[in-house]
């Protein structure tokens, strides 16, 4: 059981409110006893009104009123487990959020240009599983491989320096990670897309390259700022990123190492300029890799009982109404 709209629940915080409201109305009202005067005149005045009455047409109220919250909020029980077939390929984006991503040769940043690129992908490929590894000097699995696009972008929007303790370029780890990732019972259908500005200093990349390309993963490579290159900036700091001797780092795209990942598995490198075109140019190296039926489990149908917490309401509504405040007459 679920419920569709979960946060409408916390609006069942308005009950105990209500409930202070109820008790502070019976204390004014034994204030008023009191300044009337003769307590046997008062009891005569109210003898025909019921206590049991009042105390019933509030609850009543507040009840319906939590029944309407829990209606709003959809109760929901999931059907049977059904499978769906779709045509797609595997894709896990390997996306770079090392510190040098914050230079500033890319406007706003190259990590904000690199989310942009990705956000795009995502919008373009409805029908593929997409997978999402976030990298530095550690690579961190951030998002398996899966048709749910949406948590994909909400993972996608929290991707930072932040989310990847140690630092550095550790391009080979990332690649090993979105290799396990892959069904290595097919040596198709499977695709890498790396997004970096490729810094990375580690002799084993080319080679766990060629552990992909015999998987049959196609790697394409998103270069992302300029072979100028740029300062980066310390976010703790808001100044630009300083070496030991004092001098500021220039951080420097390496399209050499990027261009050698690309063509040793078939794939594509790009220069992001033009984030579409980027796009675009990736898109029509999936389009060479056959894709294949895939089949999802999920939960389909979900029955809702929103329409017994509205009935129960309404019952209740109803009964408040026709219930009076004085005393049932017994002839």
């Amino acid at each position: 059981m679920r419920f569709q709209h979960l946060i409408y629940l916390s609006a069942l915080a308005l009950l105990p409110l209500l409930v202070l409201l109820f008790f502070s109305v019976l204390a004014w009202k034994k204030r008023v006893v009191k300044k009337i005067g003769d307590p046997i005149l008062v009891r005569t005045m109210i003898l025909g009104h019921s206590s049991t009455n009042f105390l019933f047409k509030f609850i009543l109220p507040v009840v319906a009123l939590a029944a309407i919250i829990t209606a709003i909020a959809n109760l929901q029980k999931p059907g049977a487990m059904e499978k769906s077939g779709r045509k797609g390929v595997d894709v896990i984006i390997v996306m770079d959020v090392s510190k040098s991503m914050l230079a500033e040769d890319i406007q706003p940043n190259r990590l904000e240009r690199a989310k942009q690129v990705v956000q795009k992908l995502i919008n373009k490929m409805p029908d593929d599983r997409i997978g999402l590894i976030l990298f530095a000097g550690r690579a961190y699995m951030q998002m398996p491989l899966t048709t749910d696009h949406a948590i994909a972008k909400i993972y996608l929007d929290q991707a930072g320096p932040d989310v990847v303790p140690t630092q550095g370029t550790m391009i080979s780890e990332a690649l090993r990670m979105a290799n396990a990732s892959f069904n290595n019972k097919e040596r198709k259908y499977k695709a890498v897309v790396l997004i970096t500005d490729g810094e990375d200093h580690d002799p084993q990349t080319l080679p766990v390259a060629g552990q992909l390309s015999a998987n049959g993963v196609m790697i394409n490579t998103v270069g992302i700022g300029s072979p100028q290159g740029a300062p980066i900036i310390d976010r703790s700091t808001n100044e630009y990123k300083k070496d030991l001797q004092g001098n500021t780092v220039i951080s420097k795209l390496n399209e050499s190492i990027l261009r050698q990942l690309a063509t040793s598995t078939e794939g594509a490198y790009v220069l992001l300029n033009n984030p579409d075109a980027a796009v675009a140019t990736i898109l029509q190296q999936l389009d060479n890799i056959e894709a294949t039926t895939l089949e999802d489990q999920s939960f389909k149908n979900y029955k809702s009982y929103f329409q017994w917490f509205l009935g129960l309401a309404l019952l209740l509504l109803l009964i408040e109404f026709l219930l009076p405040e004085r005393k049932f007459k017994v002839e």
